[in-house]
């Protein structure tokens, strides 16, 4: 008998445009209901020790002065460095957990899930020192606010956080007409010493072009790359003063007009909104971030029609995004009822806690916070540390190779030994998974040897691997 229509939605709301529920009661009777009551800002994150962006870049200040003095009272020692990165230990730490406690704990999962993805988008990462202490606030001041606004304001707010604006070498941009390096010429003829100045630096308006707004095959040029480095030179961190000034610095910013993708703009910090503007209204842009939606909502390869039809909302509604996820959760393609996604590890360790229903319990210390950052960081994805501006990749292929399914298969096993003789993973499978459950996955867990044993095969199981 084919399962019910309600409960067959209810458990696509529950695993794919959310994170994963114990008890399929959740979305309740109107799953579609539940989704588009969670549209708008995420939820503040959880935790404790979290640092605004202003605290944050205090707290970066601090600690490069700490280091400075400590390397000049000792030169060409070692431990100067290790004690420089445990002084962002600390924070790293909690904004770490927060991140998974939130998501592991949310009654909003799709807002979380959403949250995610543009987390991902506008990657800005520890795999690069100069965002020690920034990543979280990142998230928490220039992600969660917006997700649900128009791409215009979350662009912007992303692009001129102070931890963008140094994970992608903005902090360093300076104009080659500008009065930094007209500074920095004189005081190396006295050899004097100053900030260091390396001129024009392209990162952050290459990867904006590219990775965030309208795509590698966007339309656009070397010279509309130049050109969008030129405005956002100025961009940039004080090294002084307090933490919440405004990030631009007229003296580093390359005097005259510029000319991007056929408009010209005026010196001056007025250029990079209107250059922002420019790109999230771009039919590339619209097509771009419909198609990275609907890859990870949806497909590895979306379905065309759906990518379509997104974009088009997206266009008519001038890039909210609110507009853009009704679309998503109006379309016929998103509920198809075989599970098409593979969760990638953090996904596989919050759901797997959200199955176990230990999100709500969880407290800021102690062993079930470890066991979530602790199984990321073993499955290959250590919380915001992304290899690249890229992000972390959404296809299947990129995390199926063996050593990574053997760590799954660990981690599941050591799981299973740890919780299995508590809880029921038969009746667990049953309220979780509901008509997704195969039979043959019902009698693999029917049949294990004990309820270790079956709750490993349940978190390993195809149903529960996939959303």
């Amino acid at each position: 008998m084919a399962a019910p229509a309600s409960l067959q939605t209810a458990a696509i709301a529950a695993h794919r445009f959310g994170l994963g529920e114990a008890d399929l009661g959740t979305p309740g009777a109107d799953p579609r209901g539940w989704l588009l009551a969670q549209i708008g800002p995420a939820d503040p994150a959880r935790g404790e020790g979290l640092l605004s962006t202003a605290q944050a870049v205090q707290h970066v200040r601090d600690e490069t002065r700490a280091r400075r003095e400590a390397r000049r009272a000792a030169p060409g020692e070692k431990p100067v460095d290790e004690k420089a990165t445990e002084g962002y230990r600390a924070v790293i730490l909690a904004d770490a957990r927060s991140r998974l406690l939130t998501a592991a704990a949310t009654t909003r999962p799709f807002a979380e899930r959403l949250q995610w993805f543009w987390a991902n988008h506008f990657t800005v990462s520890l795999a690069k020192g100069s965002t020690r202490g920034l990543v979280g606030a990142f998230e928490r001041d220039a992600i969660r606010p917006h997700i649900a606004g128009s791409f215009e304001q979350l662009l912007w707010a992303s692009t001129t956080h102070p931890a963008m604006l140094r994970y992608l070498d903005n902090q360093q941009s300076a104009g080659p007409h500008s009065r930094a390096v007209s500074v920095a010429a004189r005081r190396a003829q006295a050899m004097q010493e100053g900030p260091r100045v390396t001129g024009l630096n392209e990162n952050l308006a290459r990867e904006v072009l590219e990775l965030h707004t309208l795509g590698v095959n966007g339309g656009y040029s070397q010279a509309d790359v130049t050109a969008f480095a030129a405005v956002l030179t100025g961009w940039r961190v004080a090294q002084q003063g307090p933490g919440d000034a405004p990030p631009f610095d007229r003296a580093w910013h390359e005097p005259g007009r510029k000319t991007l993708l056929g408009r010209t703009h005026p010196e001056g910090p007025e250029a990079l909104r209107a250059v922002l503007s420019d790109l999230a209204q771009h039919p590339s842009t619209a097509r771009f971030i419909a198609t990275k939606l609907a890859r990870h909502m949806v497909a590895d390869d979306p379905p065309p029609a759906l990518v379509d039809r997104l974009a088009a909302r997206y266009r008519r509604s001038g890039g909210q995004l609110a507009e853009l996820y009704r679309e998503l959760i109006d379309s016929a393609e998103a509920w198809g009822e075989t599970p098409a996604k593979l969760k990638t590890p953090e996904e596989f360790v919050v759901s797997s806690v959200r199955l176990l229903s230990l999100g709500a319990r969880m407290q800021e210390s102690g062993p079930l916070p470890q066991m979530l950052a602790a199984g990321s960081t073993v499955l290959g994805q250590r919380t915001h540390s992304a290899p690249s501006p890229a992000g972390w990749p959404d296809r299947a292929e990129e995390w199926l190779g063996p050593e990574a399914v053997w760590k799954r298969i660990e981690w599941a096993t050591r799981v299973g030994d740890r919780l299995g003789r508590q809880l029921d993973a038969r009746a667990l499978a049953v309220r979780s998974l509901g008509p997704r459950l195969t039979e043959a996955t019902r009698l693999q867990i029917e049949r294990a040897a004990d309820g270790p044993q079956a709750l490993a095969l349940l978190l390993m199981s195809p149903e529960f691997q996939r959303r």
